[in-house]
């Protein structure tokens, strides 16, 4: 079934992905780091430009950059004038994909802060960089109950906040699961239940990266 899937993703994004070298070059960052494939996979990265393109994002803030592929998919989608505000805690992870950045020519409208998120997102609210039109989560999956209290704060209505990850092959059915990934996926599901200012719906994937998935959240008040 999962080579039915890759197949899919393969077929559909060669039809309608178009990834130029300095997107192909951020796609090999979980390879150049000897991690599993753990960006966005080609498809998703198109439909996050798309979704940017279709709010009219002027300002964008991403929670974990990684690579830097999804950061070239959204920045590619901000007009000239356009912020995207991207958080990596890895000093490492964050040299290399500034430099992707670069040469994918999209450097003047990206704003990478190095660091703990928890500590560099307080940051952005004193500096007034917000609200955010579009937040894009997609650091450790222990954390995104904290980083969806901080997208909240940092959005108004209408602002789209995605969550990654949020399935987890299916182990975000597992209440009893000792997995802190797991546990911070199930706070998060039962924080954007209970939260008023916001409608949502969690979507399974398959494909590349096998089954998964990710949170839609629409601020509405």
């Amino acid at each position: 079934m999962e080579e039915q899937w890759a197949a899919i993703d393969t077929y559909a994004n060669g039809l309608l992905v178009d990834q130029d070298e300095a997107l192909r070059n951020a796609a090999g960052a979980s390879r150049e780091a000897g991690l599993p494939e753990i960006a966005v996979s080609p498809g998703q990265g198109k439909f996050l430009h798309l979704l940017a393109l279709t709010n009219k994002a002027r300002r964008i803030l991403e929670i974990g950059t990684f690579g830097g592929y999804s950061t070239i998919w959204l920045a590619r989608a901000l007009p000239p004038d356009g912020l995207l505000v991207t958080c990596e805690r890895e000093e490492g992870f964050a040299k290399k994909a500034w430099a992707r950045i670069e040469a994918a020519g999209v450097a003047d409208r990206v704003d990478l802060r190095t660091g703990k998120a928890l500590e560099t997102l307080p940051a952005l609210e004193a500096e007034g960089l917000g609200p955010f039109d579009l937040v894009f989560v997609d650091a450790d999956k222990a954390g995104i109950p904290d980083y969806f209290t901080w997208a909240l704060k940092l959005s108004r209505p209408g602002t789209v906040i995605i969550v990654d990850n949020v399935v987890l092959e299916g182990a975000v059915t597992d209440a009893t699961s000792p997995n802190p990934a797991v546990q911070g996926v199930r706070r998060f599901h039962e924080m954007v239940a209970a939260e008023p200012r916001v409608s949502a719906t969690t979507m399974q994937t398959v494909g590349v990266r096998g089954h998964d998935g990710f949170t839609y959240v629409l601020v509405t008040g």
